[in-house]
């Protein structure tokens, strides 16, 4: 038997919200630091306006499924497993009715990003206070500026304590590569670079290797001890 409340209705026959998903992925690109993965909309509402990816989720449809899809249909990223980050709710953040987003973070290696597998597809510098996505135009669609704001100050808490914690340049690195992808997420924020050492040291592990290809000395080359 159908499920029915006091007043005799079902589920069905009150007014919902839509469900959608948006993804803020996240990279360090070596030349212009912290940036943020957009596609540019060629749907029938916002078409042109640059925004993160996303989707509407479908009625029997999970929430990672949506993602999945989302970044493989608008930007060509597959195999990820972003976080969820925030729901955003304002009633007036999409004009075509009453949409609530639940947002997902993650954090790609620069060498395993390209947009030439989707037309339309564009890494945008993040700068500001608060950060923004730095684009030509009036900034992105709907409340994507306020997500990627979210996402970036999400993603400097966790390099504030811990080496690299999602792994954007690899297993083993120098502590000079380290200090500079800590700069690039973290800008004025991060530590001296004697003070990020001794910071850092007692969270990693010494490789007895040193670099190759270097100007000078080797530099002795460390890996996490929590990967």
């Amino acid at each position: 038997m159908e499920w029915r409340d006091s007043a005799g209705k079902r589920l069905r026959d009150y007014p919902r919200p839509s469900v959608a998903v948006d993804v803020a992925v996240l990279t360090v690109d070596p030349e212009q630091g912290l940036m943020v993965l957009l596609h540019q909309r060629d749907e029938t509402f916002a078409t042109g306006r640059w925004s993160l990816p996303g989707t509407f989720v479908r009625e029997h449809e999970l929430l990672r499924d949506a993602v999945g899809r989302a970044l493989d249909t608008k930007v060509g990223v597959s195999g990820r497993a972003p976080q969820q980050l925030h729901v955003f709710d304002e009633l007036d953040r999409d004009d075509r009715g009453r949409v609530l987003s639940v947002a997902h973070l993650d954090l790609v290696a620069f060498d395993q990003l390209d947009t030439s597998r989707r037309p339309g597809c564009l890494l945008a510098p993040i700068d500001g206070t608060p950060p923004r996505a730095v684009l030509p135009d009036d900034g992105l669609a709907f409340d994507h500026d306020e997500i990627v704001t979210r996402a970036v100050r999400s993603t400097r808490a966790a390099y504030q304590d811990r080496p690299d914690p999602h792994h954007l340049i690899g297993d083993e690195f120098t502590l000079r590569e380290l200090h500079r992808l800590h700069t690039a997420v973290l800008g004025d924020d991060v530590l001296a670079k004697d003070t990020f050492r001794r910071h850092m040291l007692p969270h990693l592990v010494e490789t007895g290797r040193y670099s190759d290809g270097t100007v000078g000395k080797p530099a002795r080359l460390f890996r996490r001890a929590n990967p």
